[in-house]
């Protein structure tokens, strides 16, 4: 019971994120690793960028989903500890986006794997992923 409670205080004070792009655009990209810079500060809030699935929290997903990357996100997936989160930034990652209905899209994250959180917008700003991130953070207090 201590233990869990320890765990789960370390994951809301520090998460961890693994960014991935499935094939966007690019935008959401440039936004999320704006996000990370001195400007806006996300390691004040314990956000660190990871490089490896197995130290990362939450995977924080743009683009929409195609055939080529569906496989990649799901063991990316399946390698991160549990309890781990995925983030959907961007329309394109919420539902496929502009590129809805091409032969090669299968949709939003959702299609392959939960998400926990969507930040909508083309593109999103900087300042939606980090309240995105720290919302899905502060769920885990229930």
């Amino acid at each position: 019971m201590v233990l869990d409670k320890t765990v789960n205080w370390a994951r809301r004070k520090s998460p961890w994120i693994l960014h991935y792009n499935s094939g966007s655009c690019n935008a959401c990209d440039i936004e999320i690793l704006a996000a990370l810079t001195p400007r806006y500060d996300v390691e004040r809030l314990g956000v660190l960028l990871k490089a490896v699935p197995r130290h990362a929290d939450v995977l924080v997903c743009t683009g929409p989903v195609t055939e080529q990357s569906a496989k990649r996100i799901k063991r990316i997936y399946e390698q991160m500890a549990e309890p781990k989160f995925v983030v959907a930034v961007g329309t394109c990652a919420c539902s496929g986006g502009v590129f809805q209905g091409c032969y090669c899209v299968k949709g939003g994250i959702d299609a392959v794997v939960p998400v926990s959180a969507y930040i909508p917008g083309c593109s999103v700003r900087p300042e939606a992923v980090i309240d995105g991130v720290v919302k899905l953070v502060t769920s885990l207090k229930k």
